[in-house]
């Protein structure tokens, strides 16, 4: 399969999995926020105003998604695949909102219960049918999202899919809540609630952390100097990998690598190696963009270069 059409691939799964959790939580939104209020549950309505939250970052991510689809210029040699490392950002920026409103919401309500300025109430069935509903629905999207992340390495893929991960623990906290609420014990919608928010708290800073990983360019990980330097050592002529470098641009990646060959050999001798060394690597690494090698003598006396060396004003 050629880059282009690998890339025309993941760019459909990609906006896939972004229209599906799109319209999903457009529907999701409508149906809890309506059915909270007509039911009576504070706990599926509050879900219902997370699912609205969801659809506003989700028609951010969208943009973010199609600005990384324009090609390389002369600003960007590279491309603008980091866009979405920043939609995930974003995401985690909105999942990090949400969850510190969850929790202020559920601390108001329990003091409003104890205090006795809320009187306690018992939702209709109805509500913690669509509770259900919610957890199945959310439990399929994020199969289906994960399976699509691993098919294209997309860092808001991956964002996403913790989203729908967290729905499930709010609808769950909802479900539980309204059944504690119809059980007499009032206490338990908001209680749960809170803990909830402190799962998606956590899961928020995870995606922040993940995507910030990738903009700052961190050194790769072991997994992967491990195989470079396997690949590179198996190739006749190449002494020692001595640096890796790996630079990512949304789940692309760029190395520079620093080789020791023999220092006898010629510069066409060196060119050979590296250009060798390059080929193996853009075979074997997926999504591998492109490889700078430098290469210099190794293990043998060298001889001193003029051009490094101290200059009078008379040489010149």
């Amino acid at each position: 399969m050629s880059e282009s059409t690998d890339a025309r691939r993941r760019e459909v799964l990609s906006l896939r999995a972004v229209n599906l959790g799109l319209w999903s939580n457009i529907g999701l939104a409508a149906l809890k926020t309506a059915i909270g209020i007509i039911g009576g549950s504070s706990a599926l309505l509050a879900d219902g105003i997370n699912s609205t939250s969801d659809v506003a970052y989700y028609i951010v991510v969208r943009v973010f998604m199609q600005m990384a689809r324009k090609p390389a210029d002369r600003e960007h040699p590279f491309g603008h695949s980091q866009l979405e490392s920043i939609a995930a950002v974003v995401v985690g920026a909105f999942v990090i909102t949400t969850a510190v409103g969850i929790f202020w919401g559920a601390v108001n309500e329990v003091f409003n219960l104890i205090t006795g300025q809320t009187e306690p109430n018992s939702a209709a069935l109805i509500t913690l049918v669509v509770a259900l509903l919610t957890i199945v629905l959310k439990l399929a999207l994020m199969f289906i999202t994960l399976n699509i992340k691993r098919q294209t390495g997309n860092a808001a893929i991956a964002a996403l899919a913790y989203d729908h991960r967290n729905d499930i623990f709010s609808a769950s906290a909802a479900a539980i809540g309204i059944f504690l609420a119809r059980s007499g014990l009032p206490l338990g919608d908001p209680v749960a609630g809170a803990l909830v928010a402190l799962l998606i708290l956590r899961t928020g800073i995870k995606i922040i952390q993940d995507a910030s990983a990738d903009l700052m360019d961190n050194v790769p990980s072991k997994e992967l100097a491990a195989q470079v330097n396997d690949l590179l050592m198996s190739l006749p002529g190449i002494i020692r990998v001595e640096e890796v470098y790996a630079h990512r641009f949304g789940p692309y990646l760029v190395l520079s690598i620093t080789i020791g060959i023999d220092g006898s050999l010629s510069v066409l001798g060196g060119d050979r190696i590296s250009s060798e060394a390059e080929r193996i690597l853009m075979e074997n690494i997926p999504l591998l963009r492109r490889v700078h090698i430098h290469y210099h003598p190794y293990g043998i006396q060298q001889v001193p270069d003029p051009y490094t060396q101290p200059r009078s004003v008379t040489d010149w």
